[in-house]
């Protein structure tokens, strides 16, 4: 695993956004997730893309484009608007793009809707990141994750797979196999979501669980499986040169040795 280890940023306005910046830049903490969800979205995403790019050139950022929570009046409009991203993403080479569909799809507007019209775009060159879920099949009876996959990336529009969070490493492994199997002939970089495990996390995620999350009995009931796991995934990530993304809140100086005591050598992420 390189040292390109990811944290995903959330706040609900500019004055968290900038101390959170500014304690990444403390910190000697480059690349950053921007997600596309609740408050951050429509007038709100474009802005905070705005800002970071004026004040903030320091940082090597990823944007996640949620085609639901970016929609606009109807699909005509709506591709316009992510066309436009695109082409201010290449042109400024200031950000690159993770595309998701969203967590309510859109009819005739998901993320291989959006592949397939960019795909007809004349003179754009672009790469993005496609999100994929490897344990839709076995715990969510959803047997449509494989077949998009293929569908996305024979687009040739795609650089990257970033896979949803969960706690089975045996199916995290055979779908591994599978997608590089498939993607052989495509040089495509691998990002791991990551959770620090916590009495506060498990007790938000038993109250209200994330859709399609899949986070096993053993590991919510016991703290201390919790951590034997992560350890275990963190080890799984860089045996398969997946760079992790934080997910969890990171933001003081305790919560941040948190993420690195998972992680062992703070210096060899750093960097």
């Amino acid at each position: 695993m390189d040292n390109n280890i990811r944290f995903e940023l959330s706040f609900k306005n500019i004055t968290q956004l900038e101390n959170k910046l500014n304690f990444c830049k403390l910190n000697n903490i480059k690349n950053i997730n921007i997600p596309c969800k609740g408050l951050i979205k429509k007038e709100f995403f474009n802005y905070t893309i705005n800002y970071i790019s004026k004040n903030f050139h320091e940082f090597n950022v990823t944007y996640h484009y949620s085609l639901y929570h970016q929609y606009s009046k109807n699909k005509v409009k709506s591709y316009q608007d992510f066309l436009d991203f695109i082409k201010n993403s290449y042109s400024n080479r200031n950000y690159e793009i993770l595309l998701v569909s969203g967590s309510n799809k859109k009819k005739n507007f998901d993320s291989i809707d959006a592949l397939g019209f960019l795909k007809k775009e004349k003179n754009l060159k672009v790469k993005l990141g496609i999100a994929y879920n490897p344990y839709l099949k076995k715990y969510y009876n959803i047997s449509s994750e494989r077949e998009r996959f293929e569908r996305k990336v024979s687009t040739g529009l795609i650089n990257s797979i970033w896979f949803q969070y969960g706690t089975d490493i045996k199916v995290l492994q055979n779908e591994l196999t599978y997608l590089k199997k498939i993607a052989k002939d495509e040089k495509l970089n691998l990002f791991g979501s990551l959770f620090i495990p916590s009495k506060q996390f498990i007790t938000r995620f038993k109250f209200r669980p994330w859709k399609e999350v899949y986070i096993s009995e053993k590991c919510l009931y016991a703290l201390n499986n919790f951590f034997d796991f992560t350890r275990d995934l963190v080890s799984f990530y860089k045996n398969n040169n997946i760079t992790p993304v934080i997910e969890s809140d990171f933001s003081s100086s305790e919560k941040l040795d948190t993420v690195y005591s998972f992680l062992e050598k703070k210096d060899d992420y750093c960097k």
